[in-house]
């Protein structure tokens, strides 16, 4: 059994690593930074992500050469891992031969371990697959490795197999991780993933739920409510076929992506005690003292995983009116955010490019920025997502809510510290929020609402911005 774990991945961060060359990380910063989060904060796994953003295919030779003393008795894909995440071709169309280029890129890796550890070491042998929705997506991706990534190995070329003139390709297989994203996939992962590990022979599999993008297409309640069904009927699953498998969960640091900060990691194991790893994102990482970060790091390792519980079928009877008032009050305020987004800060170089849900996002019909941008454009302006469809929803209902959703209350509370009461003077519908900030008993924060007030007035300016999330402790 693999232990529980940590997974770096997204920037959500107010404040520039230390290690950084400039306010956008990429290239160099970002072997760095891989090497930080194992010698120094203890995480075990860096997700190393293809899809959209300008990395290093390179990372573990530079790994390696920079750092060798670490890794001579920290052995990378052992001690530590490295998990591409690779573009979706059946969504990506323009990032798709990525796909080919990452694969490719996973035996040669495999050569720089084998010389630096005088042996056969295979420091990567799986992937994340994002915006899965098939199982023919998740076995395409292994097929696609096995037979024509290593495997082409043994076809000849003119008087040679390729092995006898290149090389052996390591490893044979690799494993393939599907990210579930939207609503139907989250909702009938268990049934995908039994599809696709149905006649194979593994010891486990990595599933992963997202957590952000749920919540910008459904709202922060469904978003948490449909992880936590997935992650019951995968915990079925795995009683089922015997295979042990091992649930990632996608959290961020704001309540509407997570709230997995240093300061709520119990909280956040409470809420998914069955998930295996958790996603550190960077205002995790630099937002909070060093000291702070390994204290938490470590409380998470030491912790055990537990039992999934089921969901009320009430809860999905009563998700459909959450979800449109959700989806109008967005529409509302969509021009504002589009417009209040261009003066958020980017934190990682990303390539240009459109898809369902590449960089330019479409919700419910709306473009919209990634999650971090708009998570930041909503608190900018005093009206944290998580507030947002609440008004659906009766007092009565919110409390059958919170028997499900564990620490929906400390969410709620935390978000309404940011809400500005003079954003309900500009949107009426957000008039109910103004009295459950009081009902709750919540004080907005003074500073916060101050530069929030100016940012609603048309004052968008990056410094206001960035000084509204330096209060929050993060950006989105």
């Amino acid at each position: 059994m693999i232990p529980r774990t940590m997974s770096t991945q997204h920037p959500d961060n107010v404040f520039i690593p230390f290690f950084a060359q400039e306010p956008t990380l990429g290239g160099e910063d970002e072997v760095t930074e891989a090497f930080y989060a194992f010698s120094v904060l203890g995480i075990e796994e860096q997700m190393w992500d293809f899809e959209g953003k300008e990395v290093d295919e390179f990372v573990v030779k530079k790994l390696l050469e920079k750092h060798g003393y670490f890794f001579k008795e920290r052995r990378l894909g052992k001690s530590f891992r490295l998990t591409p995440r690779v573009p979706n071709p059946s969504v990506e169309k323009t990032e798709a031969k990525l796909l080919l280029e990452t694969l490719e890129s996973i035996p040669r890796s495999a050569d720089y371990a084998k010389i630096f550890y005088g042996e056969e070491v295979i420091p990567i042998f799986e992937v994340i697959l994002p915006m899965t929705t098939s199982s023919e997506e998740i076995e395409r991706v292994y097929e696609l490795y096995k037979r024509y990534i290593a495997g082409k190995q043994y076809k000849r070329v003119y008087d040679v197999k390729i092995y006898e003139w290149i090389g052996e390709f390591f490893p044979k297989e690799i494993s393939v991780i599907p990210l579930f994203e939207t609503k139907e996939a989250i909702l009938n992962a268990h049934e995908i993933l039994e599809e696709y590990i149905t006649g194979k022979d593994i010891e486990y599999q990595r599933v992963f739920l997202a957590r952000s993008d749920p919540a910008m297409n459904y709202g922060l309640i469904s978003a948490v409510l449909y992880d936590k069904y997935a992650l019951f009927k995968l915990q079925e699953l795995e009683e089922e076929m015997g295979i042990e498998i091992y649930p990632i969960i996608g959290v961020g640091g704001a309540p509407f992506r997570g709230h997995f900060t240093p300061g709520n990691v119990k909280g956040v194991l409470e809420e998914y005690k069955s998930a295996q790893t958790f996603t550190v994102q960077s205002s995790f990482k630099y937002d909070n003292t060093p000291k702070d970060v390994i204290k938490a790091v470590e409380k998470i390792k030491s912790s055990k995983r537990g039992k999934a519980e089921a969901i009320g079928e009430e809860m999905f009877e009563l998700l459909p009116k959450y979800e449109r008032a959700y989806s109008a009050e967005l529409r509302a305020l969509a021009p504002l955010i589009r417009e209040v987004a261009k003066y958020v800060p980017s934190r990682r170089r990303r390539k240009l490019h459109i898809g369902l849900f590449g960089y330019s996002r479409e919700v419910n019909g709306m473009a919209l920025p990634r999650a971090i941008k708009f998570t930041a454009s909503l608190y900018s302006i005093g009206v944290p997502p998580e507030l947002l469809g609440l008004s659906a929803l009766s007092e009565s209902e919110l409390e059958k809510v919170s028997e499900y959703y564990k620490g929906l209350y400390r969410d709620l509370s935390s978000a309404l510290m940011y809400f500005n009461p003079r954003a309900a003077e500009k949107f009426k519908f957000l008039k109910p929020i103004t009295d459950l900030q009081k009902e709750l008993g919540v004080e907005p924060m003074e500073e916060h609402e101050a530069i929030t007030t100016r940012i609603l007035s048309g004052e968008f300016d990056e410094g206001l911005i960035v000084e509204a999330a330096g209060l929050r402790g993060f950006l989105g």
